[in-house]
């Protein structure tokens, strides 16, 4: 099962935003395994019938107090927001009411084009299924989020996820009058050098998928800034010239799935994530209220929800 995520940032040291998508890192753990200890671990991911101990939760951690209700997300049609003043007051209705709530929302008329959106997912499950001395080659170096990674065993000892990923960064400078502009190999670059020229048309399908992930960003900056009164341009330009971290999730058949968690709950720092689930991923959850709720993938739709950046008063952990 994949998912992949855009998170923007904002071109200011230390702030991410990807007008794009990414799970943001934990803080480092005190108690984290060193890297040598890499491969023993994903050895015993592999190989063991029942999972190892250090990737079992806490039972109140995969058995959290929950509801079987659904998150009440509105599905925001950006591309009618973009067309005419009435589709923007709508969608900027929408998206202030979910934001006061509990900050997620979906988008429709995003533009994307979903060859391009299987594809990207395709690519993924491609990528984790290739042998693990492949996947190293794209190693992670401790204390980055670019790279590839195995259950985060560089940064944590104990309460693994159930997951492997690879994250790759993306910057793209947008002038005042639309037109693109900056580095338009980077994310192509990423994969040839890292893993070879074999990779290249992989890294031109991220490249794409990075750039139209840049594009519903900044649409969606758009509905914000109307939503908070600020107008479109005012986010629309302070994230034009921004940066953004994607990272493709990947969650193998697991023999104890009640011991443990693909990803376990978080908060978002980023100011905006963007969600496009594979239809086979069906596990997001969001915290509102005291309960976990279930955000369902639904074809043709991205999954929305902004970060600290944008958090004021409201809060929302997911898992």
């Amino acid at each position: 099962m994949v998912d992949l995520s855009n998170s923007s940032t904002m071109s200011i040291p230390a702030m991410e935003i990807s007008r794009s998508p990414l799970l943001p890192m934990a803080p480092a753990d005190a108690n984290a395994t060193e890297s040598k200890n890499t491969t023993d671990v994903l050895d015993l991911w592999r190989l063991k019938k029942e999972i190892p101990a250090p990737f079992v939760w806490p039972q109140q951690d995969t058995h959290p107090s929950s509801t079987t209700k659904e998150l009440d997300v509105p599905v925001v049609d950006v591309g009618s927001a973009l067309r005419d003043a009435a589709g923007m007051r709508h969608a900027a209705s929408q998206v202030a009411s979910a934001c006061a709530s509990h900050g997620f929302f979906q988008v429709t008329g995003h533009g994307v084009d979903p060859a391009l959106a299987r594809a990207a997912l395709d690519g993924a499950a491609d990528f984790f299924r290739l042998p693990l001395a492949t996947k190293q080659r794209a190693r992670r170096v401790p204390g980055t989020v670019i790279g590839y990674a195995s259950a985060h065993v560089d940064r944590f000892a104990a309460k693994l996820p159930w997951k492997e990923t690879l994250s790759f960064g993306h910057h793209h400078h947008h002038h005042h009058d639309g037109a693109g502009g900056g580095n338009s190999h980077l994310v192509e670059d990423y994969f040839t050098s890292n893993l070879g020229g074999s990779f290249k048309h992989l890294g031109e399908v991220y490249q794409k998928y990075c750039e139209a992930m840049e594009e519903v960003s900044l649409a969606i900056m758009e509905v914000l800034g109307v939503s908070l009164g600020l107008g479109r341009g005012y986010y629309r330009d302070f994230f034009a010239d921004g940066s953004s971290i994607m990272r493709c999730n990947y969650y193998p058949s697991c023999p104890e799935p009640e011991r443990t968690l693909g990803t376990g709950p978080h908060c978002d720092p980023t100011a905006l994530t963007i969600l496009l689930q594979d239809g086979a991923v069906d596990g997001l959850q969001v915290l509102v209220d005291g309960a976990w709720r279930s955000v369902r993938p639904k074809p043709g739709e991205l999954v929305v929800n902004i970060g600290d950046t944008f958090m004021v008063r409201t809060s929302a952990c997911l898992h």
